[in-house]
């Protein structure tokens, strides 16, 4: 028998969204989870919050799946940094994902550090951390461990599946994988394979990781220390490509931070240095450089068209799911051209795909901002699918 923890939060919920409902469910050891790598892992947890309520058919549920260095708190105030939702602009009461109106579930993904399973879960064979002794995963691995979560739950289709970058990898996955249980999917600033240019920068990250002298080959629990240098560092690189040039010189130009002159030394003289060394020393305080590891890797073998006979549109030949594939212009880490290659391998199996190309210069991050056709986009979207799937929608209701 499966285990399973819920607790509802209704503290501060007036500017994150009502209903939330954080929870994890235990999946047996004699139910392992079958890997890509032809290892199993079990027993296995996933955490995971919902908002919002299901409706009777189960037929309002909506997946959103994170990104690289998001978690399950996609509209409540996060337990750790206290900061809103990372997606609390998109997901809410009223909102383009409306939570009076569908059953929101945003799962920590499978090698994640905040509650799912990963390489900082204790191993049953040891009782110590797992470390790398964590099977490496896939995205499809992720996928298929949402799966569980979701037959646990009841549902059998999903009424929408959305997510941004790695977690726009895992709805093109669902939408190939299980393509019966998904009614809509939405994949945005993402790509139907990790290209050789951001598996670079995330080799760099691991390299990183690896180097500081505290990460002891992956035991440093054991050891009381944490590789905190190395996993900053590789966060600063990192976020330098989820920026474009423009958002950089908008936002800091080659301004001084907190000084008129120049120091000759190698403080952080400029605002952009600053700032990249506070994203990197905040980051460490919630994300466990194991799972950074292990999370990156499972993006660079993602590679849709290769688990399909090197045929992208394989993957999606037979489906019925209705697509909206989102890009945005100043992003050079998921540029629209890698988009446009899902939107052709859809059109050629006569799939119903919609594309939109967002103009913004906020780069890669603009799908966690607040822009205002990106959310009219989501927001059209959902609607029109809302109709064709016979769930109220907004002109019924006013």
């Amino acid at each position: 028998m499966m285990a399973i923890n819920s607790s509802a939060h209704h503290d501060d919920i007036a500017d994150i969204g009502v209903g939330l409902n954080q929870a994890t469910v235990a999946f047996p050891a004699d139910e392992p989870l079958h890997l890509d790598s032809g290892k199993t892992l079990g027993p296995f947890t996933i955490a995971y919050n919902t908002y919002g309520s299901l409706n009777a058919a189960k037929t309002n549920a909506i997946l959103i799946c994170h990104a690289l260095t998001g978690d399950q708190h996609v509209a409540n105030r996060h337990p750790l940094t206290e900061k809103v939702g990372w997606w609390s602009e998109l997901v809410g009461p009223g909102k383009p994902i409306d939570t009076d109106r569908y059953f929101v579930i945003c799962p920590n993904i499978l090698g994640g550090c905040l509650g799912s399973t990963g390489p900082a879960s204790i191993n049953p064979e040891t009782g110590a951390p797992y470390g790398l002794k964590f099977p490496v995963i896939t995205i499809g691995d992720m996928v298929a461990a949402q799966h569980r979560l979701i037959d646990h739950l009841g549902i059998y289709q999903l009424f929408a599946v959305l997510g941004g970058s790695m977690g726009g990898m895992q709805v093109l996955e669902w939408a190939s994988r299980y393509k019966d249980r998904v009614f809509a999917a939405l994949p945005i600033a993402t790509a139907a394979w990790h290209s050789s240019q951001n598996i670079a920068f995330h080799e760099v990250g691991r390299q990183a990781v690896m180097a500081d002298p505290n990460w002891q080959r992956g035991d440093y629990h054991a050891h009381g220390v944490v590789p905190r240098n190395g996993l900053a560092v590789a966060r600063m690189a990192a976020h330098i490509t989820y920026l474009s040039e423009d958002a950089l010189h908008e936002k800091f130009g080659r301004n001084l931070q907190n000084r008129s002159d120049l120091t000759f030394t190698f403080d952080a003289d400029f605002q952009v240095e600053s700032y990249l060394r506070h994203q990197g020393s905040t980051f460490v305080d919630r994300f466990d450089p194991n799972s950074y590891l292990y999370i990156t890797r499972a993006m660079d073998y993602f590679d849709l068209a290769a688990e399909n006979g090197d045929v992208l549109a394989n993957a999606f030949r037979g489906t019925r799911t209705r697509f909206c594939v989102v890009s945005f212009t100043s992003d050079w880490l998921y540029p629209t051209r890698e988009s446009r290659e899902i939107v052709q391998a859809l059109n050629a199996v006569a799939a119903n795909v919609s594309f939109v190309e967002i103009e913004s210069n906020a780069g890669h991050d603009a799908f966690l901002l607040d822009e205002p056709e990106f959310f009219a986009t989501i927001r059209g979207f959902i609607e029109s699918c809302a109709a064709k799937r016979g769930l109220p929608t907004l002109d019924q209701e006013d």
